[in-house]
């Protein structure tokens, strides 16, 4: 279930045997639903926040229809290759994850095409951020399990994406989970998932949380 260049990807990782940090990227270190609010708004769209989903939910601004899901995918994937280099840091992010890498591995796992992953690792990497990016595409579990297998423990995973977060517990259910939900038109539609340690809305509340587990 992990494709091969995701695999590549992890074996290439190396680890010290500390705790391990998973971390999404959009919506948990960088914008990406404001960016691409703007981006379909140029294109004559809007996108309608009444359930956390983008299918059926990018419409038609003139008859409020909403767009095919071949457009759709479309737009996600020219989204992702002209903007993925300018995306902002959501607040307190990048001090975050620098404190985590003081303490433990860190490892940034995001679903974006890989052709765009390039894009991605510079523009973290303008932000301060030395890690390692992983593309993956469809479920992280199994690319959760890998990590948990070959890095240090403890080990937390950070997302906004409940079906990513439900996927890590099945494949790794030793893992702590941290859902990130820093939009609430979004997560007021997201009810409580019992296997979460934290949600969460904010970094100042993640860090302090998230360096108490792996200093453990």
């Amino acid at each position: 279930m992990i494709s091969d260049i995701t695999q590549g990807q992890l074996a290439a990782l190396s680890f010290t045997g500390r705790p391990l940090v998973i971390c999404d990227v959009d919506e948990v270190i960088v914008h990406f639903t404001r960016d691409f609010e703007d981006y379909i708004g140029l294109q004559g769209l809007w996108l309608d926040t009444s359930s956390f989903a983008l299918n059926g939910n990018i419409r038609y601004r003139e008859t409020n229809v909403p767009a095919p899901e071949p457009l759709v995918a479309e737009l996600i994937g020219t989204f992702f290759e002209e903007r993925t280099r300018h995306m902002q840091e959501i607040d307190g992010a990048v001090a975050s994850l620098l404190a985590f890498g003081e303490k433990a591995d860190v490892v940034l796992l995001t679903n974006l095409p890989h052709t765009a992953g390039d894009h991605r690792r510079e523009n973290l990497k303008s932000h301060g951020l030395p890690y390692p990016v992983v593309t993956n595409s469809g479920p992280k579990g199994p690319a959760i399990h890998h990590l948990w297998e070959r890095g240090g423990k403890p080990v937390v995973f950070i997302d906004d994406s409940p079906s990513y977060l439900a996927s890590a517990h099945e494949y790794a259910p030793e893992v702590s989970l941290v859902h990130f939900l820093h939009d609430d038109r979004f997560a007021q539609h997201i009810e409580p998932l019992g296997y979460v340690s934290l949600r969460t809305a904010s970094w100042d509340e993640a860090r302090p949380y998230i360096m108490r587990l792996i200093a453990t």
